[in-house]
């Protein structure tokens, strides 16, 4: 090989890979220190895209399964805050119902009866009317399916069709059918007990519609939870860096910024052959 003062062709050769494994280098830190393997479209620009739709999908479910909690708790604070405590409240009216519909005992002891159906009564009226979750009455019938309100519906889904919509106006209850009901004499005692049979039948339909739902919410939840870790492990297979093999590079890339650097040194040396010829 001549040798050539003014253009040193084997240092720009090693300067020139230097530079590519540096580069390199540096791009395998950045991933190591990162744990992705993929972080801009210019390094793999097809599984970026792919793994952004899944991980927004990812998000949406995660969303939707956030929606479906909040469901549940609408639910259950039904349930546990309402519709049992009535229950309890309809058993001991009937009880009192049944006692004021026999012969055996007299006007004044109806009366008194019929005092505390009145206080019962009440107190399903003010259950009614306080029960809530965020503003939102639970059991007053505006949850009716047939109800003039907005209707409540629950998103779970990633779009607004109907399979990915949960509609909870279907599991309330409305009116018991109580409110006119006198048991200070035998007759309506009597009327009044058949009025209150009904009453606990349509509470258990609605009790039996909110447990189904309840059902119908966990199961959600369930399958959400699937699609999330399905969704999930996907992007990350796509994206995330394996630590081992990136570890692999940064060792091969290390060694050879070292060996480079040292032949840039050593062709660097080349050209000192020059005065040797001088000499």
């Amino acid at each position: 090989m001549p040798l050539r003062i003014f253009n040193n062709l084997s240092s720009q050769f090693a300067q020139s890979r230097l530079d590519n494994n540096s580069r390199n280098l540096g791009e395998t830190i950045v991933t190591v220190a990162s744990g992705e393997r993929v972080q801009n479209s210019s390094d793999d620009g097809a599984s970026l895209a792919i793994s952004e739709t899944l991980r927004s999908d990812a998000r949406g479910f995660r969303q939707g399964l956030r929606n479906i909690q909040d469901g549940l708790s609408l639910i259950n604070n039904i349930e546990e805050g309402g519709l049992s405590s009535i229950a309890e409240i309809l058993i001991r009216t009937r009880e009192i119902t049944s006692q004021a519909s026999t012969g055996t005992i007299g006007s004044t002891e109806r009366k008194a009866f019929q005092l505390e159906f009145e206080a019962q009564r009440q107190e399903i009226n003010r259950i009614t009317s306080t029960n809530e979750l965020l503003g939102q009455k639970l059991l007053d019938g505006s949850l009716s399916s047939d109800a003039t309100g907005d209707d409540v519906i629950i998103q779970m889904g990633l779009d607004s069709s109907t399979k990915n919509r949960i509609n909870l106006n279907e599991t309330t209850t409305s009116g018991l059918g109580i409110d006119d009901l006198d048991i200070s004499t035998a007759d309506g005692a009597r009327e009044a007990l058949v009025k209150i049979q009904e009453a606990v039948d349509n509470l258990s339909g609605a009790r039996a519609r909110v447990g189904a739902t309840q059902n119908r919410l966990n199961r959600a939840i369930q399958h959400l939870g699937v699609n999330i870790e399905n969704l999930t492990a996907a992007a990350s297979t796509i994206r995330d860096a394996d630590v081992a093999e990136e570890l692999t590079g940064l060792t091969k890339q290390l060694l050879l910024v070292q060996t480079s650097s040292a032949m840039v040194g050593q062709a660097n040396l080349i050209p000192e052959g020059v005065l040797l010829l001088l000499q």
